[in-house]
């Protein structure tokens, strides 16, 4: 793991030595366990490197291959590492011993710019082909590390953060607008559809899954890879399909615990979670290693305001993990000294960027922070679980299944579905046919789904077409969704800009607090297989997640595996911690909405509309409605533009 940096003069001039000293000068603010430059003629690569692999131990980077003219800075880990001994014939007796970086290069010099489509892991790179006079990188499929650049006609330089690249005279700080308008304008929390694109006009990023080609003076992306939606893996039992899930979802968990630190993860009481945990100690047991759990609990004094269908505090589900897999340490977290308000600025400078998921912010942060003082190397989580390991949306499958008048089978489904959840089949039939026909759902629902306002200025997305864009996009103005699961994740999987935001933010805090965190579930292979499985693989006898509620059985316990009652809910208690400096936050967004810049990008009558209706008398449960997000995200946005513009 590492911060790269590189500078390339396009003429191949001499590099001035200031600029590359600036540029290393701004990496101090990360760890490091080694420091290293190298520079020849027109180019220089730095690299602050963290060794968290037993491999990465004592690597050198950059390094530069005399025999074969290649450099190489890289930010990497790689997971298929025997796959890839194993293509490029590499001896059993050098493989131990070789790194990961080192390991790039023998795919460069066999595959050259193909050589991306054979990775699996969490990486970014630069490569210099001293030969061909260019510069190649990539970024790993998901983007899960960074990778940012600027360039002109005379010269390209690059970095896993955005601040070292103002150190140089030439970069200069200008607002992206065209970026900006986006970010307020979807009401979701990715930023914008643009994924090369960033909150400054000058830095471009590499997107996820696109290689970079510096040849010339010219600059060129290239996406390599692209996830099959269509082909269907054919087995001939359940026992197969998790047999099958089991051996790919355990190699994808294995890989991801190489580290010569402890090994921690974040352990919530749901399905995802608990069957990365569950499989990573076992594996660790063998290792004589224990498993750190880190799991965000709520205020002591919290007043739980949840509907039924939703726990705040997930401890009992969470100690009956812990207790049915054994070798977990376990650590419950409730920060009470911490607010989505209190760690704003300290998220803007991990961040570098205006973000949108103040939500969770305080405890993802306070959860690294505590890894990092009992000595974490990996934390492992199962972000990515809902769209591959634990698919599975029983209501739209039966509706798919009323859709395509597959009557029998329908009607087994409710009758199955409604007796696990042990509500009327009328009130489940209400709701598939809701699905169906879209247009009786007002007539029929009870609860009016609120729309997102938009907080844009209606300026700023009229002069940039805003929302015509985005509806090519297929994202609605107003919030709602419009389509079904099914579509919803095939435009997941198809369209990098949904992935880049965990990347950055994992990135910028693993730099900061010197571990890796790593995600199973989002393992290029587990995708891969995840979408070759039938539907009626993930949802069967009116079971939702059917596949892993099956394949974890003697992993999990029951109560875990086989809850379809209720789902867990995060940050539940964020007002109310709020609470003891409500009048400041009440007093910093007065200022913001009489700060001449912020409205030339925010709708501040709609704001002044939100303030009014939370002001007083703030309730818990408006902690995830419109108002308070609106109000949250554009005083991100205000303490952003304070800081940087």
């Amino acid at each position: 793991m590492s911060v790269i940096a590189g500078i390339y003069e396009w003429n191949e001039n001499e590099i001035h030595v200031e600029q590359c000293q600036a540029m290393m000068e701004e990496l101090k603010r990360y760890r490091a366990d080694d420091i290293g430059t190298w520079k020849k003629g027109g180019l220089f690569f730095g690299c602050h490197a963290q060794w968290i692999t037993e491999e990465s131990i004592g690597e050198k980077l950059p390094f530069y291959d005399s025999e074969r003219k290649l450099a190489i800075t890289a930010d990497a880990i790689i997971d298929n590492r025997d796959e890839l001994f194993n293509r490029l014939g590499i001896d059993i007796q050098y493989r131990a011993s070789i790194k990961d970086s080192e390991l790039l290069l023998h795919a460069y010099s066999k595959w050259e710019e193909d050589m991306p489509k054979f990775l699996v892991g969490d990486f970014a790179f630069m490569i210099w082909d001293e030969k061909k006079g260019k510069l190649f990188g990539a970024r790993d499929f998901s983007g899960c590390r960074t990778l940012y650049f600027f360039n002109n006609e005379k010269i390209f330089t690059f970095c896993t953060a955005i601040t070292p690249l103002f150190s140089l005279p030439f970069v200069s700080k200008k607002l992206n607008e065209a970026w900006l308008a986006e970010f307020l304008a979807i009401p979701i929390t990715f930023e914008s559809t643009d994924s090369s694109s960033s909150v400054y006009e000058n830095i471009r990023q590499l997107p996820p899954a696109h290689s970079i080609t510096v040849e010339k003076g010219r600059v060129k992306l290239t996406q390599y890879c692209a996830l099959d939606m269509g082909k269907k893996l054919k087995l001939s039992s359940n026992e197969e399909y998790e047999e099958a899930f089991l051996e790919v979802f355990k190699g994808a968990v294995k890989s991801r615990l190489r580290t010569h630190l402890n090994v921690g993860a974040h352990l919530s009481g749901g399905l995802d979670s608990g069957s990365v945990a569950s499989i990573a100690a076992r594996e660790l047991r063998a290792q004589n290693k224990s498993l750190h759990t880190y799991s965000y609990v709520p205020l002591d004094d919290f007043e739980d305001w949840s509907p039924k269908s939703r726990v705040a505090d997930e401890r009992p589900f969470i100690k009956s993990t812990v207790n049915f897999v054994g070798n977990i340490q376990d650590s419950y977290l409730s920060f009470p000294e911490k607010s989505s308000f209190s760690e704003i600025d300290d998220w803007l400078d991990v961040l570098e960027t205006p973000y949108k998921f103040y939500e969770n912010s305080f405890w993802t942060k306070g959860i690294f922070e505590q890894a990092s003082q009992q000595g974490i190397g990996v934390i492992l989580n199962g972000q990515r679980g809902n769209w591959t390991v634990s698919w599975g949306h029983a209501l739209d499958y039966q509706a798919m299944l009323l859709r395509k008048l597959q009557l029998r089978k329908f009607s087994q489904e409710v009758r199955m579905y409604s007796k696990n959840l042990g509500a009327k089949r009328s009130r489940v039939l209400r709701v598939v046919g809701r699905k169906v026909f879209p247009k009786l759902r007002g007539a029929l629902s009870k609860n009016k789904e609120v729309p997102f306002q938009g907080m844009i200025n209606e300026k700023l997305a009229s002069r940039f077409n805003v929302y015509n864009k985005l509806a090519s996009h297929d994202i609605q103005k107003n919030g709602l969704i419009q389509k079904t699961p099914y579509e919803i994740r095939k435009i997941q999987f198809q369209r990098p800009y949904y992935w880049a935001l965990n990347g950055a933010y994992t990135t910028k805090l693993s730099l900061r607090y010197g571990i890796w965190d790593r995600d199973p579930t989002n393992d290029l292979r587990v995708v891969r297989f995840s979408l070759s499985v039938p539907e009626s693989q993930f949802v069967q006898n009116g079971q939702d997640r059917s596949l892993i509620r099956r394949a974890m059985k003697g992993y999990l316990p029951d109560d875990v595996r086989l809850n379809q009652r209720t789902r867990g809910i995060q940050g539940a208690d964020g007002i109310q911690r709020m609470l003891p400096q409500w009048n400041v936050f009440i007093g910093e967004l007065e200022r913001a909405l009489t700060d001449d810049y912020l409205s030339e990008y925010l709708n501040i009558e709609l704001l002044k509309e939100s303030l009014e209706n939370i002001r007083h008398e703030p309730s818990a449960d408006q902690v995830f409605r419109n108002d308070f997000r609106i109000l949250m995200r554009s005083l991100i946005l205000y303490r952003f533009l304070q800081k940087n513009f």
